[in-house]
């Protein structure tokens, strides 16, 4: 008899047991998506791990990814020219993870365009995190040379948005 014992084994997760692949667990997160207005969705088990990420249309898209996941490489601004005029341009990043906006709100125009003169106080864009809309502030003097961004996109911390002439 102890030769039909078996040792309990951790198993993979499958749709039976709740795992990340259960599909009536990932029904109800692109449920969850829908009604709350949400972008993305994450869930990780071990070294699986599924996205759950809204298109343009609205439609969720699925993504399985079992590789580890490597540490995001250094951000690097735009690319780097060797003319001293790129050299000189002050960045304006980040100051949060969320979604970057132009304007305050749909209908209304951007806050800058390039070309616009900017000031330590002027806004230059909103970044909403969390139902949350914050301001950001340019925090320098110039021109703006390039918008590195594009509206409604997600931005990391940090992340270069803008690009000034002093």
């Amino acid at each position: 008899m102890s030769e039909r014992k078996q040792s309990k084994k951790t198993q993979e997760p499958s749709p039976k047991n709740g795992g990340p692949m259960d599909i009536s667990l990932l029904q109800s997160l692109v449920k969850l998506m829908q009604t709350n207005d949400l972008n993305k969705v994450e869930l990780r088990d071990g070294e699986r791990r599924v996205v759950l990420q809204r298109g343009a249309a609205g439609t969720p898209v699925a993504i399985h990814a079992p590789q580890a996941i490597a540490a995001p490489a250094a951000a690097t601004p735009a690319a780097k020219n060797s003319d001293d005029e790129s050299e000189k341009l002050l960045e304006i990043k980040s100051p949060m993870v969320g979604t970057f906006y132009t304007s305050p709100s749909p209908d209304a125009k951007a806050f800058v365009t390039v070309g616009s003169i900017v000031s330590e106080e002027t806004d230059v864009c909103v970044i909403e995190a969390m139902k949350v809309f914050n301001n950001v502030k340019a925090d320098c003097k110039g021109t703006i040379a390039k918008i590195l961004v594009n509206n409604g996109q997600a931005v990391e911390f940090n992340q270069v948005l803008f690009l000034v002439k002093p």
